[in-house]
């Protein structure tokens, strides 16, 4: 007996195989969604400044204890300071043209530089930055014959959140930590070193970004403790900080956050961060946009 199939046309099975087809792909179709997509970046916050934001050991800059104050799994702190550096020499460098290459839109940028902007133009390292906010620019020789063309720390400053704004990210500026100098017998710490921090709060009114004084919020703290109680939070130096002083400078980084409107990294925070109090408003400096809910700091 022939099988069941066998005298249907050639056409018509190939019909029932296409139909078949179909039915079995549908049947797939009603199951479970597509697994959601996972491999959409995290927010990232970005810190770029110098040792005092990024060393480790014996000495520590606020950066390293910073990350704690975040849940990693909602932000990645990223610590992109690096040691010696000044204004000018994180972009000549091309440090800060690999930070660009990393920056995502709706990122945080945290720029903090000066400690090192005063140093010589044209030594064997060559820091130094032109004094000031202007366009003016000079020309120097290196002792190595190499001709750079400086300019101001403003133009640097400037060109960061230019930079930063450009690729859809957040750039807030930072003034300057604290030195362990504490000039006659007044208790009262050194602002500086030089006018960076002013200049820094010039630039952030200027290009309408946010500021956090954390000049201010640091020398407030030192001088409740004293000269004395403050040297044990430095290393060898004036300049750097243990990390029991690096803490303290990261807790009050977050401080000035969680102060900014809008409250930009409070959903983010980890259960260390959410501790920390906010900083007073006349700690932070803040777009026009928001010059009715914040008043605006004097910078030191």
């Amino acid at each position: 007996m022939d099988a069941p199939f066998s005298r249907l046309p050639v056409r018509l099975l190939g019909i029932a195989a296409m139909l078949l087809s179909l039915t079995c792909v549908r049947a797939q179709n009603t199951g479970s969604p597509p697994a959601a997509d996972t491999s959409a970046k995290i927010p990232q916050l970005i810190i770029v400044g110098d040792s005092t934001a990024n060393s480790s050991g014996a000495v520590q800059g606020w950066g390293t204890p910073f990350a704690k104050y975040f849940d990693p799994a909602k932000i990645q702190v990223l610590n992109r300071a690096r040691g010696g550096r000044s204004s000018k020499t994180f972009l000549l460098e091309g440090l800060w043209d690999n930070v660009v290459s990393e920056i995502q839109p709706g990122d945080i940028v945290l720029i903090q530089f000066g400690q090192n902007d005063g140093s010589p133009l044209n030594d064997t390292k060559a820091r130094g930055s032109l004094p000031g906010l202007g366009d003016e620019t000079k020309d120097v020789t290196l002792p190595n014959g190499i001709k750079q063309t400086v300019h101001t720390f403003g133009w640097y400053m400037r060109k960061y959140i230019a930079d930063t704004q450009a690729k859809g990210a957040h750039p807030i500026v930072l003034t300057l930590t604290v030195r362990n100098i504490w000039p006659g017998n007044t208790g009262k710490v050194e602002h500086g070193p030089g006018n960076y921090s002013l200049w820094s709060a010039e630039v952030a009114k200027s290009q309408n970004v946010p500021l956090i004084d954390l000049t201010s919020l640091i020398a407030r703290d030192y001088e409740k403790m004293g000269a004395k109680q403050v040297k044990t939070l430095f290393g060898a130096d004036t300049t750097h900080t243990n990390p029991a002083g690096a803490e303290i400078n990261a807790s009050f980084v977050v401080a000035g956050l969680k102060a900014l409107p809008g409250h930009p990294v409070d959903s983010y925070l980890s259960p260390k961060g959410k501790i920390v109090p906010a900083a007073p408003a006349s700690a932070v400096i803040v777009p026009a946009a928001h010059s009715n809910a914040r008043p605006a700091a004097s910078a030191s």
